[in-house]
Parts: C-alpha cells; sequence; structure tokens
C-alpha cells in the first residue's frame, strides 16, 4: 500500500506556497505606481488646498503707492514743527483723498489735506497726523464728514494739528510689503486663506497647482445598511465607507463615498463603470479574502492589472492593488472588510498614495520612539499594528484589545504601535515604533 501511494505521487510537484509579501514591499510596489498629479490652472479659490506646482513672483509693490495708515490730515513736517495744544498748527484745507481718488490735490507750504485710510498720500505732504492729534477741522467735505469732522461756519476749511508729526508717521510705504520681483510663494505651498489673500493681492486671477486628487470610497458587502436604516438579522451599519472618506479627506483629497455595494459581481461592475469617470483612485474595503461569496477578486482581475495578495502584518494581512483597465488605469487599493484592518491599511498604504498625488513632501505619518508601559505578544512573522495611546513623555500604552472589528478601541487611539516581524513577545518598558495618527 505504501508503495502504490509513492509510485502515484512520484513526479507530482507539491502545491507552491503562496507569497507573503512584507510591509515594506507592498508599500514600496505601490508608490511606485504613482506620482504626483499633472499640474493645472485654477482660480484662486477652486484652488483651496492645493499645493503650489510653481513659484510665485510678485508683479508689482505691495502697497503700490504711498499710502496713509490713519484717517487724519496730509502734512508738511515743517508746519507741525512747533505744534503744541496751547500753540497749534493752523493749516488750510485744500481737498479730501478719500480711498481710491485719482487726481490728488498738492499740499503745500501752510496747507493740509484731508485723508482716508488707505488713500494715496498727495505730493507735497510727508506725514499724515492723525484726527485725533487735530481739531477734526472745519468745513463740510466729504472726508470731513466721515471722519465725524464738524461742520465750520468759519471763513473756510482749516485745521489745528496739536502736536509735532514727524517725516513720515503714518504713512505705509510704496513697497515696504512686498517689492515687485520678490519671490512670495514656494512651489509646494499649501494654498490656504492667507495665502490666497496674497495671491489676490498681487493680482493673480489664477494659479498652477498640483489639484486634490478624487478619491472614490466604496465598501462591499450584502450585509452593510446605511447608518439610520433599520437593521435587520445578520445585517450591520456601514462604517468603513464613512472612515475611510473622511480619511482621505484629512489626507487632503477630494473624497466622494459610495454607499455599501451588495455582492453582486454585476452590481459592482455597474457602481465602478458609473465612477471610474470621477475618481483619480479608487479605494474599496471587503472582499479582499479567500471566501465564497467574495467577487470583489472576480470583478477587480475581469480590468487585468490588479493583484491580490497576502502580507506579513496584522491586522490586514489580504490586500489589493492595481490599475483597472492596464497600465493607464485609474489606481486601486482594496483593502479588507474588517473596520480596524481597513483603517490601518488606509494609513499605511492609502494615505501615502493621496500625499504622493498631492505632491506633498511628507507623504509617510511621523515616527517616533516611545516607551510601551505594558508587556505585549505577536504572531511570528507578522508585523502588528497595535492601537494605543501616545503620551507626551514618550510612552505609549496599548488600547483596547486586538480584534479587527474593536472601533471603540480605534476611535480612542492616537497612534499605532508597531511590533517587529521577529518578536513574538515583549516585556513593559521595551523602547518600539510608534505612527502618530495625527501630524
Amino acid at each position: 500500500m505504501t508503495g502504490t501511494t509513492d509510485s502515484c505521487c512520484e513526479g507530482t510537484p507539491a502545491p507552491a506556497s503562496p507569497r507573503y509579501w512584507t510591509v515594506d514591499e507592498h508599500l514600496a510596489d505601490v508608490l511606485s505606481a504613482v506620482g504626483p498629479l499633472p499640474a493645472i490652472e485654477l482660480q484662486l479659490l477652486d484652488a483651496q488646498g492645493c499645493r503650489l506646482a510653481e513659484d510665485v513672483t510678485a508683479g508689482v509693490d505691495l502697497p503700490p503707492f504711498d499710502n496713509s495708515s490713519m484717517d487724519g490730515y496730509a502734512v508738511r513736517t515743517a508746519d507741525t514743527a512747533r505744534a503744541t495744544e496751547e500753540y497749534p498748527s493752523v493749516l488750510a484745507v485744500v481737498g479730501d483723498i478719500a480711498a481710491g481718488a485719482g487726481e490728488l490735490p498738492k499740499v503745500g507750504p501752510g496747507q493740509a489735506a484731508r485723508i482716508m485710510t488707505g488713500a494715496p498720500l498727495p505730493p507735497g505732504a510727508e506725514a499724515v497726523a492723525p484726527v485725533e492729534w487735530t481739531d477734526g477741522g472745519t468745513g463740510t467735505g466729504r472726508a470731513a464728514d466721515s471722519m465725524g469732522a464738524a461742520s465750520g461756519t468759519g471763513t473756510g476749511d482749516e485745521v489745528r494739528v496739536l502736536r509735532p508729526v514727524s517725516e513720515g508717521a503714518h504713512v505705509r510705504r510704496r513697497g515696504s510689503d512686498i517689492t515687485k520681483g520678490d519671490e512670495v510663494l514656494e512651489a509646494g505651498t499649501v494654498l490656504g486663506p492667507t495665502q490666497l489673500g496674497l495671491l489676490a493681492a498681487i493680482g493673480r486671477g489664477t494659479v498652477r497647482v498640483r489639484p486634490r486628487p478624487r478619491v472614490v470610497v466604496l465598501s462591499t458587502g450584502s450585509e452593510l445598511v446605511r447608518p439610520g436604516d433599520p437593521i435587520g438579522p445578520g445585517q450591520i451599519s456601514d462604517s468603513n465607507s464613512f472612515t475611510l472618506t473622511a480619511a482621505a479627506r484629512d489626507a487632503g483629497a477630494i473624497a466622494y463615498r459610495v454607499g455599501g455595494v451588495p455582492d453582486d459581481a454585476a452590481t459592482l461592475r455597474a457602481v465602478l463603470e458609473d465612477q471610474l469617470g470621477r475618481a483619480d483612485l479608487i479605494v474599496t474595503s471587503g472582499g479582499v479574502s479567500v471566501g465564497a461569496y467574495d467577487v470583489v477578486k472576480e470583478v477587480f482581475e475581469s480590468y487585468g492589472g490588479v493583484d491580490f495578495r497576502r502580507l506579513r502584518m496584522q491586522p490586514g494581512k489580504p490586500q489589493g492593488f492595481g490599475r483597472l483597465g492596464g497600465a493607464d488605469g485609474v489606481p486601486l487599493l482594496a483593502l479588507p472588510g474588517n473596520p480596524v484592518s481597513a483603517y490601518i491599511s488606509f494609513e499605511l498604504f492609502v494615505r501615502p498614495v493621496i500625499r504622493t498625488m498631492l505632491g506633498a513632501p511628507d507623504v509617510h505619518r511621523p515616527v517616533v520612539r516611545a516607551t510601551c508601559t505594558a508587556a505585549l505578544r505577536s504572531p511570528a512573522g507578522r508585523r502588528q499594528f497595535l492601537r494605543g495611546w501616545y503620551d507626551a513623555d514618550g510612552t505609549v500604552a496599548p488600547v483596547g484589545g486586538e480584534g479587527s472589528h474593536l472601533v471603540g478601541a480605534l476611535a480612542r487611539a492616537n497612534c499605532l504601535i508597531t511590533v517587529p516581524e521577529e518578536t513574538t513577545s515583549l516585556d513593559a518598558g521595551t523602547v518600539l515604533d510608534v505612527v502618530l495618527l495625527t501630524d
């Protein structure tokens, strides 16, 4: 009997063991297939949150002309040199200058011009006497009224200046903020409100940027129910699509959430075809492990260019990666369905892809060394990522258990404790790498 068994098996190769990828190998493979999105020209407000794809040089001076920083009177300094409250300098008011004024009166000896904040300094004037340093002036001019000046009934408009005014006082000099030709923003700068305001101030109506990637997030599984809807037997509320969409937005993407897609190949393919036109990246959760009802592999593999693999990590062993439609297709990252596995996989693999597409220099989350306050056990041959709480004193403590369904513990964590593949147990007080989940 033994001889027969040997004879029938002779020459039959043993089944090949499935390849296991390391975390670093998978990440390197994923990042090698993506790059920054091509730069585009956008209107300023449409560019908010994007990174500049060019250095920006000012084409104008800021301010573009000498102007007043106060409501008051434009004066010659010599005319106020001896002014006191007891013996004020009495100056003839030759005109009003409002912000945006074109023609300006000339200020000669013994003269002044009423001036508004932001209005150009008139020729002949060397400084501005704030209205508080005067008697408010007389006359009924528009500028005088807006400053609250008295309506005078004297022989003519005049102002009494009550103290000396030094040269350049209360004057914003042309180019004192930015000089024409200055580099004001570097390529790679994230455009927030103040940066967009600066661009507008120097007269830029559009700007060349790396666009924010459009990420379509969909979760698969017939058991998924939209939050707020009644939950029947065997059903669960779809949390993954909300977690991953929020995470994509947090990473800088424009993210679109697609509700739970049932385990039906035709439905999944229809959803994908509908979403491909607006996606720079597609992220899915569920259906990447071996199962009788997992149709994700069937559908994705039919596009070609998608590889499903096993990683030496816990949680998150099953992963899928490729492009839908070949080398020029839309990148796809297929994540496990367990909530913790999906989120950790996102942080390790999807977030770096989004940051790469953005052209960001800081692709990865910060990693620090910390002293673990508890003893830990870990499976041999797998890099384990445990939810933890990192403290500013340099210590880290596990939060919750190891289960990949424990979303309560995940919500209380601010880091991932990394246990290396070769480590199966460690004592409290061991120093480990910690991935911070906040920048």
